[in-house]
């Protein structure tokens, strides 16, 4: 798919996914690009966990109040960062906004193979449940999950939401 073509199509799949669990090569081009998305002063802070084993996927499936792609998800992606981030210019860290920009990389690339997705945050931020996946995948006391994204192939299709006209979002000066 053309670069503009899959941003312009990409959209929030909260639906149904086919159980079918994608290809390890296809989970390690999609994780890939979000190794490759740019970080403050290229300090690579965010890391990337696969989950594809069928017991924690069905534990992070079984958990309430999540949409139909979490608990339907054959696969997620979870992206983790440091719960004490270092200051890497003057007094600043940039874990959350290097976590959003490999992220969003990360669902392009996923809607470029054909997948689709969904950014989980406020979910994984209510009853403990980013601590509790954290747990489940291994990560020590100094790591947390920030966002995890369901990823499968759509069982439905329905077309992206209606955005904002250029005009009334940006101001050319």
């Amino acid at each position: 798919m053309e670069f503009f073509e899959t941003v312009k199509s990409r959209y929030s799949y909260r639906k149904k996914l086919d159980p079918s669990t994608p290809s390890d090569e296809d989970l390690r081009k999609i994780v890939q690009a979000g190794l490759d998305a740019p970080s403050g002063k290229n300090a690579q802070t965010t890391g990337f966990i696969i989950i594809r084993d069928p017991e924690t996927v069905s534990k992070i499936n079984a958990m309430p109040g999540g949409s139909t792609a979490m608990s339907t998800a054959p696969a997620f992606i979870a992206a983790h960062v440091s719960c004490a981030p270092e200051k890497i210019f003057l007094d600043y860290d940039f874990e959350i906004e290097d976590c959003a920009a490999a992220v969003a990389y990360i669902l392009l690339a996923a809607a470029d193979l054909g997948y689709a997705s969904v950014w989980v945050d406020g979910w994984l931020r209510t009853d403990n449940r980013a601590a509790d996946i954290s747990r489940m995948c291994g990560l020590g006391h100094d790591r947390v999950v920030r966002i995890i994204i369901p990823i499968g192939r759509p069982l439905e299709k329905h077309p992206r939401c209606e955005k904002m006209s250029f005009d009334e979002r940006v101001r050319i000066i």
